[in-house]
């Protein structure tokens, strides 16, 4: 078997793996608070090369065969603080997400703080998604209107009135959320812990915690590789061709 072979097709699989999570960064770095996918290389042992005619398989003796193995992960280090003057625009400053209810009743967790009203004067998020106080119950301000602010601890007052305080939790493990789509995670893992005192700004939004420019240098980087593996397969195949052509 030709070990050279099966090692540039694994490597081949990997840097598409690469470049799938580099395309899904390039087309969300405008998403508000959207989290860089990431993949992670290392190698995984399947069996050894005996290099020796006298040794025998399995008594050490060989050169172990390395694949490589890429595994998708997320950055979730904060992005941009921007402007935007709206009132029900809001950006955490601090570690945490906000905690929405997904149309299939589960809790969702995002950063991003784009907020709008329903007809209902729900407050939703650019998904359409409730946005949750930390009694966890959508929050809805009055029918009569007025001006609304949120208080750094996400308090939300509409005029005198108190309405609700925005939730914002922490997880013990940011590894368990899974993504979702446009910046919204779901926990696979142990329950959130509620932020007491989050640092929340109104009139503002987080972007994301994308910089195209690296993403694009690394979508040429990966295209070298590709084209590299590519050319050793067709070396290995054409050598591999001769010998058996020289042999027959």
């Amino acid at each position: 078997m030709n070990i050279g072979l099966y090692q540039s097709a694994a490597s081949l699989s990997a840097l598409e793996r690469w470049q799938d999570a580099v395309t899904q960064n390039i087309t969300s770095s405008q998403v508000t608070g959207f989290k860089k996918r990431t993949v992670n290389f290392s190698t995984v042992s399947a069996g050894e090369v005996i290099t020796d005619p006298r040794a025998k398989a399995g008594d050490g003796t060989g050169q172990p065969s390395l694949f490589p193995r890429a595994a998708y992960g997320i950055n979730f280090s904060l992005g941009e603080t921007q402007p935007t003057r709206r009132d029900l625009d809001v950006a955490l400053q601090s570690d945490g997400f906000f905690e929405v209810q997904l149309e299939d009743g589960r809790r969702g967790y995002t950063r991003a703080g784009e907020l709008r009203l329903r007809p209902d004067r729900t407050l939703v998020t650019a998904q359409d998604v409730p946005i949750l106080s930390d009694g966890g119950t959508p929050i809805q301000l009055l029918p009569e209107g007025g001006s609304v602010v949120i208080n750094r601890d996400g308090s939300v007052f509409q005029g005198a009135t108190a309405i609700g305080r925005i939730s914002v939790v922490t997880f013990a493990d940011n590894r368990q959320l899974r993504p979702l789509s446009a910046g919204v995670f779901t926990n696979m893992g142990a329950a959130p812990q509620q932020v007491d005192r989050p640092e929340i700004l109104q009139g503002y939004l987080e972007a994301s915690n994308i910089t195209p420019l690296r993403e694009m240098v690394d979508l040429v980087n990966i295209a070298r590789a590709y084209e590299a593996n590519q050319r050793m397969i067709q070396n290995r195949d054409q050598t591999l061709a001769k010998t058996i052509e020289t042999l027959g």
